[in-house]
């Protein structure tokens, strides 16, 4: 049984990381794409990590920009034994709670090369940590960043495997799908207003027909953005019905992914 022991941040800490724990490192990462400057979240298992040893996990945060729930879910990872980086699609600061700002900054990739060449960026910056296994690694999106996972897929990316949680959904085009080795995890809300029926059955229909590998599961009563604990307060500060927390849905859901994620990599356990 590991020994986890709390230690001040100061002198025990190299300039840029923060020890959470003993074994847990977090650290702020900064990298380019396009000429943009972007400032990722790295975390993982010091007592873990030598080189090339560990699967790894690409966050894509939601449309609100790389926030601390997305930082938080790389943590997580990272208790369970992954390197994980939050990725940033935005930009340093650019974060929000705004949903009309957050529809800009997130159009600006609909449907565009850039979604998928921004998240490779990313993806390139995990890869860099030295740590990981390369062909080990999966990418989990939240909302926008479940768009922004497929996109990464669909583009070819040495991704293993891909996680959505309450997310986007995008069918994948007939061209691309040679190109595409990952097997997919959907979980969904099944009163998410967000995603029409029509738009679903699109997908799952793509995905069929290209012989991919995947599951999808509905939560009942679970609305858009069903693992966020803010979505209450930010759907009554912002006025946008259709979002909601629930702890349920939460929970199963984080199950079914560690399930997914431990069987793609045959890695880490899940936690009880």
């Amino acid at each position: 049984m590991k020994l986890m022991t709390m230690v001040m941040i100061g002198a025990l800490a190299a300039p840029g990381v923060t020890k959470v724990a003993a074994a847990v490192v977090t650290k702020t990462v900064a990298y380019e794409q396009g000429g943009v400057k972007l400032e990722g979240f790295l975390a993982y298992d010091d007592a873990l990590a030598t080189a090339g040893s560990l699967p790894g996990v690409l966050v894509v945060h939601e449309w609100w920009g790389l926030n601390d729930y997305a930082k938080g879910r790389a943590e997580q990872f990272a208790k369970l034994g992954y390197v994980a980086f939050a990725l940033d699609m935005y930009g340093p600061g650019r974060a929000t709670e705004d949903p009309k700002v957050a529809g800009a900054l997130a159009g600006q990739f609909y449907g565009k090369p850039l979604m998928a060449e921004r998240a490779r960026a990313g993806l390139d910056q995990l890869l860099r940590t030295g740590f990981v296994d390369p062909r080990r690694v999966a990418v989990v999106g939240y909302c926008f960043g479940g768009a922004v996972a497929q996109a990464l897929a669909y583009s070819g990316a040495p991704v293993a495997g891909v996680v959505v949680f309450h997310g986007s959904l995008i069918p994948l085009p007939a061209a691309q799908a040679p190109a595409v080795k990952a097997r997919f995890l959907i979980c969904h809300g099944a009163l998410d207003p967000f995603t029409k029926p029509e738009a679903i059955q699109a997908f799952k229909t793509s995905l069929d027909d290209a012989k991919v590998d995947y599951q999808f599961i509905y939560y009942s009563g679970a609305l858009h953005a069903f693992t966020n604990p803010d979505a209450d307060r930010i759907s009554k500060q912002a006025g946008l019905a259709g979002i909601g927390y629930n702890a349920a849905a939460d929970r199963r859901s984080w199950r079914a992914a560690q399930d997914f994620l431990s069987d793609l990599f045959a890695g880490p356990a899940a936690a009880p």
